[in-house]
């Protein structure tokens, strides 16, 4: 899971894009917001079930104690990527690169 932006301003003051993949299908989940609060991100990871285990890298809505809770309430599993290698994080990484070609 990642995060894009901040973008210039569109419909609904939305100015971020919330991305997140499935490792084994490859589909690609981008949610417009406004604000990036841990709410948000949440709601992106059950969207479609729970998942065994998200990747993302240590942003603030990531290290939040709440979200935190929120994934271990639900068994599950966060694992950061490297601060110095946010290319260990390669399936968010590609799928931004499809979300900003379109």
């Amino acid at each position: 899971i990642d995060i894009l932006g901040p973008f210039p301003l569109a419909k609904g003051q939305c100015k971020f894009l919330v991305v997140a993949v499935d490792y084994f299908t490859k589909w690609i989940e981008a949610e417009p917001l406004a604000t990036i609060t841990a709410t948000n991100v949440k709601n992106i990871i059950t969207r479609f079930g729970i998942p065994y285990t998200i990747i993302s890298d240590n942003g603030l809505q990531f290290t939040d104690k709440k979200f935190n809770t929120f994934l271990e309430n639900l068994g599950i599993r966060h694992r950061f990527t490297s601060v110095e290698h946010p290319q260990s994080n390669g399936q968010a990484e590609a799928a931004n690169k499809v979300v900003l070609s379109n």
